[in-house]
């Protein structure tokens, strides 16, 4: 009677043990479950792998144009992966380093002479328009020598600073207004320096070593020691700003890819924050 007693203790204990087992076997199997498969984990990684991952291009860019571009190229590789390399330079410059060097992917000139000239030599392919490059006169803050329109740069003792127009955009372009106007005989007189990039107009308006110059409006928004005097409407020579993709590129895609970026709303919006006027 004594055993007999005890056997239904036995069974339940029994019974536990295999209830415990049978959770161990489930959490078990949910665990195994909730793990991911390898080759599921291999299509996440690869869903967010760059596009462009490891690849590179090379710009050739018209020094004005810095400021944006190099925004623009940050963000371009965040969002692909591409590395963009530039060559700032005048445009004159750069396109004389395209046709000797035959290399590069993207040609972004201040100016759309010089992508025309580059297509017509079967460098570039025709390309898209960004902005507009608008002429502006840059006076040192305070304006000391009174400068208020191109006429003036022609008067006795102010010291004018222009652009080389054979290196420069704005140099070629500031050289033409005056010719046309019939002023370049008179400010050719008083021309102190002519610089081979507009980045270098500002320095010298800035440091008050010209009492003028002809420059890019872009280039003188934000500068603290520098001021605009805009050119009359039916003097002035507004450019173009364009990007066109070389023919010399190994990765046609990836270079259409850049331009398409740069001309987007995104790519427009950067050039709109560093004072440019975009071409809708």
């Amino acid at each position: 009677m004594h055993t007999g007693k005890h056997r239904p203790i036995a069974r339940i204990g029994s019974i536990l043990i295999v209830y415990l087992l049978a959770l161990a076997c489930l959490a078990g199997c949910s665990a195994n479950a909730e793990e991911p498969a390898a080759d599921a984990v291999d299509q996440t990684t690869a869903a967010e792998a760059l596009p462009y991952e490891g690849e590179t291009l090379m710009v050739y860019v018209g020094a004005g144009m810095r400021k944006p571009m190099d925004e623009i190229g940050e963000v371009f590789k965040e969002e692909t992966g591409c590395t963009v390399q530039y060559s700032y330079a005048g445009s004159a410059q750069n396109l004389s380093q395209i046709e000797l060097s035959g290399e590069g992917d993207l040609y972004v000139p201040g100016d759309i002479y010089y992508s025309d000239s580059a297509v017509e030599k079967g460098l570039a392919e025709e390309g898209t328009d960004i902005a507009y490059h608008i002429p502006v006169i840059a006076v040192p803050k305070g304006n000391p020598a009174g400068i208020t329109c191109l006429e003036d740069l022609g008067k006795d003792g102010v010291k004018v600073v222009l652009g080389d127009p054979e290196s420069a955009s704005i140099g070629k372009t500031g050289k033409k207004m005056l010719e046309n106007l019939g002023l370049w005989e008179s400010v050719s007189k008083n021309i102190v320096a002519q610089t081979a990039t507009v980045n270098e107009l500002v320095v010298y308006v800035s440091m008050k070593q010209a009492d003028a110059a002809i420059i890019w409006e872009d280039n003188v928004v934000g500068v603290e020691d520098a001021e605009i005097v805009e050119i009359a409407e039916d003097q002035n020579k507004i450019q173009t700003i364009p990007i066109c993709v070389l023919t010399s590129t190994t990765n046609h895609e990836l270079a259409q890819a850049f331009a398409d970026y740069v001309t987007s709303a995104a790519g427009k919006d950067i050039y709109t924050k560093h004072g440019f006027r975009v071409i809708e």
